[in-house]
This record gives C-alpha cells, sequence and structure tokens, in this order.
C-alpha cells in the first residue's frame, strides 16, 4: 500500500507535464502531497479487510460505505466530477466510467488473497461499484493481478506475458516510445500499460517511481499504479516508508497501518 501512496504524493506535484519528463527531480518537495489516490486506495483496502469470507454483494455494500466516508473526510482531495456526485448520493450506482480511478486503489486487492481468480475476482469488485465499464475492470484486474505475481516472485517478463495474454494491453512499447507523446489522459487503457511499463524498465522501487513520473500525463495516478507493483517487487525503502508516513494524516496513517497489521508486518 505504500507504493502506492508514494507514487500518489510523488507524482502528484509533476502532473500535467510539469515534471520537465525527466528522471532528475526532487523525490519530495512542499508540494509532495497525498490526493484522492491515496484516501480511496485506504478506503478500498478496509473495505476488503472487513469483509474477508463475505458474499460479493456485502463486498460491494462495504466498498460503497467506505468510498463515501472517506470521501467524504477529504472532499477537496482532487476527485473527478462524476465521482464527486457519486459520493453524495444516497444510493449511488456505477456509471460506466473507464477512468483510472478503477487502477490507482486497488492495490489491497492484489495482496489479500491467496490465489489469482480470487484476485481479479474482488478488483473487479472494487472498480464495479463505479468503473463498471469494461475497461475499468479490466484496468483493476491488471494491476491486482501485476501485483499478486510480483509478490509471489515472477519475474517481470513472466508479469509481461500475463498481462499481455489476459488483458491484451500493449506492452512493447519502451519508456522512450512513450514519452514524447504522452500526455493528461485519465483512462485505465492509456495509464495502466504504460503504468505496467515503467515497473518493468524500472531498476529498483525508486527508479520505478522516477520512470513512471518521467512519463508526464495524470502522472500522480500512473506512478500510483506502478509504485503498488513495485512495492510487490522490490519492497518499499525505509527512508521512503518513513517520509511516506511524515506526510500522511492520522486516519489513514491508522488505515495503512491495519493494512500491514493484517500480515504481521510493520512499514
Amino acid at each position: 500500500m505504500l507504493g502506492a501512496i508514494l507514487g500518489d504524493m510523488i507524482g502528484a506535484p509533476y502532473e500535467f507535464d510539469r515534471g520537465g519528463k525527466t528522471k532528475d527531480f526532487p523525490l519530495f518537495t512542499e508540494q509532495s502531497k497525498f490526493t484522492d489516490d491515496t484516501v480511496m486506495t485506504v478506503a478500498v483496502a478496509e473495505a476488503l479487510l472487513d469483509t474477508l469470507g463475505k458474499s460479493d454483494d456485502e463486498i460491494k455494500a462495504a466498498l460503497i460505505s467506505s468510498m463515501q466516508k472517506w470521501g467524504r473526510r477529504y472532499p477537496n482531495a482532487g476527485y473527478g466530477n462524476m465521482f464527486i456526485q457519486w459520493l453524495a448520493q444516497s444510493e449511488p450506482k456505477p456509471y460506466g466510467s473507464f477512468g483510472n480511478g478503477a487502477a490507482m486503489r486497488v492495490a489491497a486487492a492484489g495482496w489479500l488473497y491467496s490465489d489469482i481468480e480470487t484476485t481479479r475476482k474482488m478488483a473487479a469488485l472494487t472498480a464495479s461499484v463505479t468503473h463498471d465499464h469494461p475497461e475499468g475492470i479490466k484496468g483493476a484486474e491488471a494491476t491486482a493481478s501485476a501485483i499478486f505475481l510480483a509478490r509471489n516472485d515472477m519475474s517481470s517478463d513472466e508479469i509481461k506475458q500475463y498481462i499481455v495474454s489476459e488483458f491484451g494491453y500493449d506492452l512493447s512499447r519502451t519508456c522512450d516510445d512513450i514519452r514524447p507523446t504522452y500526455h493528461h489522459v485519465e483512462s485505465c487503457q492509456e495509464t495502466v500499460p504504460e503504468a505496467i511499463t515503467a515497473f518493468m524498465e524500472g531498476k529498483d522501487f525508486e527508479d520505478v517511481i522516477r520512470t513512471a513520473v518521467s512519463l508526464g500525463g495524470d502522472c500522480d495516478t500512473l506512478t500510483c499504479i506502478a509504485g503498488s507493483i513495485a512495492e510487490a517487487y522490490y519492497g518499499v525503502p525505509d527512508v521512503l516508508s518513513v517520509k511516506c508516513y511524515e506526510r500522511l494524516s492520522n486516519d489513514i496513517k491508522e488505515g495503512v497501518s491495519r493494512f500491514y497489521s493484517h500480515f504481521n508486518t510493520i512499514a
């Protein structure tokens, strides 16, 4: 989870190509703050932890409740217009979105289950309460699958092969191919493949983060996704974990700590 959150807060100051599309930038500045990506990552993790072993309907109800609770607690975190309306509804319904929000909040699903079939099912459920377009579902499933495979010691080549064969994403381009024309776009289909490519090209956790930010565009969300996979593959350096916690509010810290406590680990 910290990988996703670090990606969010490190990428946030450089969104809309404000980072000059380079890997040479300060990791942390005064503008390195968490956004809606972090808030919803914690919300989804809470709901999934609360509903382990429960029915699909119970899981979806918990997701809606948790996402609305956290979203209303942090109303100015940077949500899209459709999601803002969804947060305010008494009986919210999915609205056919294929936005990259489905993939940026799904990290917990990549960790909590013992097989990839369940991982994919739960990832799809986390998307379906808002982003029920097939591309939104696919983006969430692909991200959670990459996390699952990474934490189960699959190589980056094996992860790539699975993602291409199961989801049909084009992972043939390099980041150098992507970078010159990449722009701010908020769809899963134009964010998840780029995030996975940044993960594959990175040499360690920090390098994945820098590579993802260097692509530009919606790079807080893109780097959130890449960082969530990188954590599963490389782990998060202690020094970055400390800097992350320094920038979190107490309730989000508690949500993060609860997630890691489930695995009897400290992050």
